[in-house]
C-alpha cells in the first residue's frame, strides 16, 4: 500500500447479494459478443456520415500544466502516471478510472489550454491513433459514461482537430462520431447509471444537435434524448437540490455535465427542457452547500476536495444565485454554521444505488475559516483497490464504531458486485433546533442493531460565537463490544495529549487551538491517513475516545473548544 500501512477498522463480510439473474448475464455475455462483431461495426458505420456541426464548444477550462505532460507524453490521470510508448492506451497497471479519464478525451482541453500549432497537432494525433488502434468495441472505453463523455470532447473541439488537419483526417473522424453516437443512443437509457447516466446524455445531446442525421431520424433521437433527460433530472435530482448518490464529487459532475448540456441546447437554439434549468438551479445552491471554507468539497461518499477553482468555473457558469439551503433533509446532510466555524454532517442513509456510498452515517466534518480540523479520510480512486475499501470504512470517518465494524456492510471490493452495500441503516433519524444563532442536531441510525443491540444517537451541538462544539454519543440499549469516537484530523494540524492525557490539543496552520475532551473512555493519539485530493496519500493523525459498552445506554460526552481568542 505505498509504503504506507494503517488499520482504520475491520470488516464485516458475509455472502454477497446476488442482484443479477442469470438471464441477465446471459444477455450481457450475448450483448459483448454482438458488439465485439465486424457485423455490429458495419450497422453502426452503414451509410455516408452527415454533415457536422457542432453547437457549442467545450465551455470548461484546461489545465495547461497537465496539457504540457500531453504533449510531452505523460498521462497522469487520477493518481497514476504512464508514458505514451508502448501501449498507450492499454498501459500495463491502469485501473478503471485512468482508462476511463483517457479515453473519455476530457483532456483535449488542457492541450487546448496549452495553446500553439504543437499542442493542436498532438491532439490531433492522438486522435488518429485512437482511430487505428484502440476504436474497436471495448466494455470499458465503450461504457455509456466513457462514451458520452469521448462524444463530447470530439464535438467541443471539432474546429480545434479538424482545422488544418490532412484529408484523410476529417471524415475518419465524422465516421467514428457517427458509430459510437448511434451505439450511444440504445445504450445510454439502460447503461451506467447514477451520475455517469448525465454524462452519457452530456454525448448524446452534443451528438444528436451537432450531426445533421435526415430530419426525421433527428426528431426522434431528439425526442427521445430530451424525454430521458427529464426522466433522469425528476429521478435523481431532490428537491433541496442534492444529487441521489449523496456524494459531493458526483454531484459536482452532474452539475458540471447538466450546465454543459444546457450550452449545447441554447448554442443549437433548442428550448432546454423546464427540468432542466430546474434542476441546475436547485443544484448550484447545493454545491455551495457542501465547501468548507477553503472553496474545496466535504468528503463523503467517494469524494475528493476537488480543485476550488473548478467548483468557481461551475458555479459561474451555473448562473444561478440560490444562497445554500439551511437543511438537506431530502440528501441527508445537515450543515451548521456560526461565526467562522463550520460543521457538515452525514444525516442520511446510504443512497440505495450505492457503488460510491461510503459507512459513514453521521460522520461530521468541522472547519474553521480557511482551514479544515475534523475530517473524514477520503476517497480513493483504484475501483480494485484495498485502499478504496479501507477509505470506504466506518473508521475512516469521525463518527462512532463498534468493534472495528461497519455501521454498512461493505461487500468487494473485487468481484461483480464491487462497491456495492449489504446491511446498512435504514432508520436514520434527525431533528434540528435553532434557537438565537446557536444550533442542535438530535440525529440516530440503527445499524449496530442486528449485530450488537445498540442504536448510536449523536447529539450536536455548536454556539453561536462558533467557538464551542459538544457532542454526546450514546448506544441506546443493552449492548456489547468496544466502542471507539473518531475525530479524524487534516494533515496540516498537530495534536498532542495535554493534561496526562485526560485532553487533546489540537493546533491549526494559522496557529489556533482546540482543546478537545471527554467525560468517559481513554483518549488516545493515532494515526491516519489522509486521501482529500485526487490520487494524493498524506499522514495524518486522529484522536480516538474508546471504551466498552457496559450497562444501558452508555453515554459518552465530548467537547471540542477553541482555545483563546478568534
Amino acid at each position: 500500500m505505498n509504503g504506507l500501512s494503517l488499520r482504520l477498522g475491520g470488516f464485516v463480510r458475509h455472502a454477497p447479494r446476488r442482484r443479477s439473474t442469470a438471464l441477465t448475464d446471459a444477455w450481457r455475455s450475448v450483448a459483448t459478443l454482438v458488439y465485439r462483431s465486424p457485423l455490429y461495426r458495419l450497422v453502426l458505420s452503414r451509410t455516408a456520415p452527415p454533415e457536422v456541426n457542432p453547437a457549442a464548444a467545450d465551455p470548461w477550462p484546461g489545465d495547461a500544466g497537465q496539457g504540457t505532460a500531453i504533449l510531452h507524453g505523460t498521462f497522469a490521470f487520477q493518481g497514476q502516471s504512464f508514458e505514451g510508448r508502448a501501449g498507450l492506451w492499454a498501459p500495463v497497471g491502469a485501473h478503471a478510472a485512468w482508462r476511463a479519464e483517457q479515453h473519455g478525451f476530457a483532456w483535449l482541453r488542457d492541450l487546448a489550454a496549452v495553446g500553439g500549432d504543437a499542442a493542436r497537432s498532438r491532439a490531433r494525433d492522438l486522435v488518429a491513433d485512437w482511430l487505428a488502434r484502440a476504436a474497436g468495441w471495448d466494455a470499458l472505453t465503450w461504457r455509456s459514461d466513457v462514451l458520452g463523455n469521448r462524444l463530447a470532447a470530439w464535438l467541443g473541439h471539432y474546429g480545434y482537430l479538424t482545422d488544418g488537419a490532412p484529408d484523410r483526417f476529417r471524415p475518419t473522424l465524422d465516421r467514428a462520431l457517427v458509430a459510437q453516437a448511434r451505439h450511444l443512443q440504445r445504450v445510454a437509457a439502460g447503461g451506467s447509471d447514477g451520475a455517469a447516466r448525465f454524462a452519457a446524455l452530456k454525448g448524446l445531446v452534443h451528438a444528436n444537435w451537432s450531426l445533421r442525421f435526415p430530419p426525421r431520424t433527428l426528431e426522434r433521437r431528439r425526442g427521445h434524448t430530451l424525454k430521458l433527460l427529464s426522466a433522469e433530472l425528476t429521478r435523481q435530482v431532490h428537491g433541496d437540490g442534492g444529487h441521489f448518490e449523496r456524494s459531493p464529487s458526483l454531484h459536482l459532475c452532474v452539475l458540471r455535465d447538466l450546465i454543459e448540456i444546457r450550452a449545447v441546447l441554447r448554442g443549437a437554439r433548442a428550448e432546454p427542457p423546464i427540468e432542466l434549468q430546474s434542476a441546475i438551479d436547485r443544484m448550484a445552491p447545493f454545491l455551495r452547500y457542501m465547501r468548507h471554507g477553503d472553496g474545496g468539497l466535504a468528503l463523503f461518499n467517494d469524494s475528493n476536495e476537488e480543485v476550488a477553482a473548478d467548483i468557481d468555473a461551475v458555479l459561474g457558469l451555473a448562473d444561478a444565485k440560490g444562497k445554500p439551503p439551511v437543511t438537506a433533509p431530502h440528501s441527508g446532510f445537515q450543515r451548521l454554521t456560526a461565526e467562522r466555524t463550520l460543521i457538515v454532517v452525514d444525516a442520511g442513509a446510504p443512497a440505495e444505488l450505492d457503488g460510491h456510498a461510503h459507512a459513514g452515517t453521521l460522520a461530521f466534518e468541522m472547519s474553521v475559516g480557511k482551514e479544515r480540523l475534523v475530517v473524514n479520510c477520503g476517497a480513493h480512486v483504484a475501483d480494485q483497490s484495498d485502499w478504496r475499501r479501507v477509505q470506504r470504512a466506518t473508521a475512516a470517518h469521525s463518527t462512532v464504531t463498534i468493534d472495528d465494524t461497519n455501521s454498512s456492510e461493505i461487500l468487494g471490493p473485487a468481484g461483480p458486485l464491487s462497491g456495492t452495500l449489504g446491511q446498512r441503516p435504514r432508520q436514520v433519524a434527525c431533528q434540528r433546533d435553532d434557537a438565537e444563532g446557536s444550533i442542535w442536531l438530535d440525529l440516530s441510525h440503527d445499524g449496530y442493531v442486528r449485530q450488537f443491540g445498540v442504536t448510536h444517537r449523536r447529539r450536536l451541538f455548536l454556539s453561536a460565537g462558533g467557538d464551542d462544539l459538544r457532542g454526546e454519543d450514546t448506544l441506546v440499549g443493552e449492548g456489547h463490544g468496544r466502542y471507539a469516537i473518531r475525530f479524524h484530523l487534516h494533515p496540516r494540524v498537530q495534536a498532542s495529549l495535554v493534561q496526562d492525557g485526560s485532553a487533546a490539543l489540537l493546533r491549526l496552520p494559522s496557529g489556533l487551538g482546540w482543546r478537545l475532551r471527554a467525560n468517559a473512555g481513554t483518549l488516545m493519539l493515532g494515526d491516519s491517513i489522509y486521501l482529500g485530493r485526487r490520487g494524493e496519500m498524506k499522514r495524518a493523525q486522529q484522536i480516538i475516545v474508546w471504551g466498552l459498552v457496559e450497562g444501558r445506554d452508555p453515554v459518552i460526552k465530548w467537547a471540542l473548544r477553541r482555545e483563546g481568542g478568534k
